[in-house]
């Protein structure tokens, strides 16, 4: 089999992030499972939505643990893997902390698809593990019919410095750190109507590290953190403002779109998960007069592929973040609302 015969994504039925299952039907596989008192060094388990799980150790330390893998978003095989790659490792980011080691999750129609191809991915993964400084050490593979691949990731942070994504406060200003529209550009990509120029830049921006979040998890004003993936920019700060107890304002022209994306959303280039992730959350969502609701429903709930992180922070202390990123340019920061104490619905939508 010849690898120039095979387009990745034609194997895959949604890519990248946006294969997640829905989040209502997410609910009720896990349930309401709680920890108790069992594992009481389990500071962050399935009780909640968090990105990664995470265990004290005696040394005051904080283990992560993470997983994270898709069907392919991309037909290249290096850039799937370092993608996939980036993506899984983005979860200890969001928690305040630095990977220590990965395993690999492969999953690869042998039958269908050249095992160089697959051969390919790992070399992709193992570039990015490589720019993160820490090993792909093992993992396991399977016969599948679509590909599958990511990475099992562990981490560390201090306890001092752990993020949650529940610990959002009044009056915080929300930020996020990459411009949204990969589901919408991916789907472009899929379907062959993605210029050449946009591609590029939607590659580099899925395989970039989400690393400023271990720098940024050592600014005590900076009280909530996650990171923007399947359930799109609303789905995550739904999450994090359900969880706090607490409402959030947006303002919508702040919002960062990748280059590309409003000229594929013309030519309806929507990805199935984004229908699901609207139905899921426009309960909880206001629009103010003036906002473009046809173009934010194609937006806001637009399933990310190693999206940004998406993080809280008081006001006192936004001297000491925009400092860090103006020390390390290859990243960005985007103000884009505020948390506020009550509202009549969870999130409202500003023009």
């Amino acid at each position: 089999m010849e690898e120039n015969q095979h387009r990745l994504t034609q194997f895959s039925q949604g890519a990248g992030c946006g294969c997640k299952i829905d989040a209502t039907v997410l609910k009720s596989i896990i349930g309401e499972s709680t920890h108790g008192n069992a594992w009481p060094n389990l500071l962050v388990g399935n009780h909640t939505n968090d990105d990664a799980a995470a265990m004290l150790m005696h040394n005051g330390k904080v283990i992560l643990s993470t997983t994270d893998f898709f069907t392919p978003v991309v037909d290249n095989p290096e850039h799937y893997g370092r993608i996939a790659a980036a993506n899984a490792m983005s979860d200890v980011y969001a928690m305040g902390g630095k990977p220590l080691m990965a395993l690999a999750i492969l999953g690869w129609p042998v039958d269908v698809l050249p095992t160089s191809m697959a051969a390919r991915v790992l070399d992709g993964a193992r570039a990015i593990c490589t720019e993160a400084g820490i090993p792909l050490a093992g993992g396991h593979s399977v016969h599948t019919k679509e590909p599958l691949f990511g990475l099992s990731v562990t981490g560390e942070t201090d306890e001092a410095h752990l993020k949650r994504n529940n610990t959002a406060q009044p009056g915080n200003i929300i930020y996020t750190t990459k411009p949204i529209g990969t589901g919408v550009l991916c789907t472009a990509l899929k379907r062959g109507q993605l210029e050449e120029a946009y591609y590029h830049t939607l590659v580099q921006q899925m395989e970039t590290l989400n690393s400023i979040g271990s720098s940024l998890a050592a600014i005590s004003g900076v009280t909530s953190m996650t990171d923007i993936t399947g359930f799109g920019l609303i789905g995550h700060l739904l999450e994090m403002m359900e969880s706090a107890s607490v409402f959030a304002s947006v303002e919508y022209h702040q919002i960062p779109v990748m280059p590309g994306v409003l000229h594929s959303i013309g030519q309806k280039m929507i990805p199935d998960a984004t229908y699901r992730n609207w139905n899921s959350y426009n309960a909880h969502i206001h629009f103010e007069p003036g906002v473009d609701v046809m173009q934010a429903f194609n937006l806001l709930p637009d399933p990310q592929t190693n999206g940004g992180l998406l993080f809280t922070c008081k006001p006192e202390a936004t001297d000491e973040v925009e400092a860090l990123f103006n020390k390390d340019l290859t990243q960005r920061l985007y103000p884009i609302g505020t948390v506020e104490a009550s509202g009549n619905k969870r999130i409202r939508v500003l023009p």
